[in-house]
């Protein structure tokens, strides 16, 4: 393998000392414009391209901020009576290269974080690193190492791991409550904007006989669910002490509940879902089992992801400012960087109730 030129050949060919060409890469202002043009000459001849790592190590950071996801691949729904999906949909996953696969296998929430981290990286420059795992701690650990602030999303990955990262670099977590654990914290009013939901549904569409599905599996989903409550208490109606059906789409069998109150026609007149991922695999199941939406059983989901708008019935949902989300993790990083032993931020973003359809509303976007 040849030797990759460094800055030492650059400058020996540009007849400059090295920092003369630190600076042209770096403080571009601080060189004459000729001297500037003679570097670029050398480099670009020699084929050098700066190392970031290299300047780094010089100055104890990466100049990178990490963005870690867990393995949300969806496992592919079995196929059977209880299967809701389609006829045409094909299974999903990692390895799925159908081009006809349900989108809705593929994280989509942590896309549209994921977007704002990137654009905000990018406007400011920053080096960005994503990586997924399975959420060890040796995994979180070896991408903590390579970085100079972590955000990650919710999953598997134990606190104290990150609380042991975040005494290094500051480390933000999306959607976990903000407690005493070191970290910073990106979340949205779950309880307000399910409250916000189900009373829509209460008062402008005269519904009360109303069910949550989905598991409480994550914080976002219990506080979700404690929303519901919250709300049902409110409107003078009786509180459920659990979901009726805590279906996750990660396991293989779906809506075991719904799909016997389907088959006895004894669902509820509205469905109200933890998330969109959820809400939209209701719609495939009652579509399948040809139950109307609105007219027979109303449906909601939570997040407000780009599938929403797309599915028919559009779906009624809550929307999360998933791309300001990301932005701002980026924004507490950089102030945090080189500081992980400073107070800890915590941010709790607004919600929005987002009218369709699937709620017998209107379709505005």
């Amino acid at each position: 393998m040849p030797r990759r030129p460094t800055v030492y050949d650059v400058a020996e060919r540009a007849g400059v000392s090295i920092a003369t060409v630190s600076f042209t890469f770096r403080q571009p202002q601080r060189v004459r414009e000729s001297t500037r043009a003679a570097v670029l000459v050398a480099a670009r001849e020699l084929g050098y391209v700066p190392s970031a790592s290299a300047r780094g190590l010089a100055h104890g950071s990466t100049g990178a901020l990490g963005l870690y996801s867990f393995d949300l691949m969806l496992a592919a729904p079995q196929e059977g009576a209880d299967d809701p999906r389609p006829p045409h949909a094909a299974p999903a996953g990692p390895d799925a290269d159908d081009p006809d696969s349900d989108p809705r296998a593929f994280p989509l929430y942590v896309d549209e974080v994921q977007r704002g981290f990137e654009l905000e990286c990018w406007q400011r420059g920053q080096a960005l690193l994503l990586s997924s795992g399975t959420g060890s701690r040796a995994s979180v650990t070896d991408v903590a190492g390579r970085v100079d602030g972590l955000a990650v999303f919710p999953g598997p990955s134990p606190v104290e791991a990150l609380e042991h990262i975040a005494r290094r670099i500051p480390v933000v977590a999306f959607s976990m409550p903000p407690v005493a654990d070191g970290l910073h914290h990106v979340t949205v009013d779950n309880r307000a904007g399910m409250r916000d939901v189900v009373e829509h549904l209460v008062r402008d569409h005269g519904l009360r006989d109303l069910a949550f599905v989905g598991r409480l599996s994550t914080p976002d989903y219990a506080e979700r669910f404690a929303g519901f409550r919250d709300a049902m208490t409110q409107v003078g109606l009786e509180a459920p002490a659990e979901p009726l059906d805590p279906t996750d789409l990660a396991e293989p069998h779906r809506f075991e509940v719904l799909a016997e109150l389907a088959a006895a026609d004894r669902l509820p007149r509205a469905v109200v879902c933890a998330s969109d991922q959820l809400a939209l695999a209701v719609l495939d199941l009652l579509a399948a089992r040809g139950v109307p939406v609105p007219e027979r059983v109303v449906v909601t989901g939570f997040d407000g992801i780009l599938a929403g708008r797309l599915a028919r019935p559009t779906l009624t949902t809550v929307r999360q400012p998933m791309a300001a989300m990301g932005r701002l993790a980026v924004q507490v990083l950089v102030r945090h960087a080189g500081t992980p032993a400073e107070e800890p931020e915590s941010h709790r973003l607004p919600v929005q109730v987002v009218r369709r359809e699937s709620c017998g509303c209107p379709h505005a976007g």
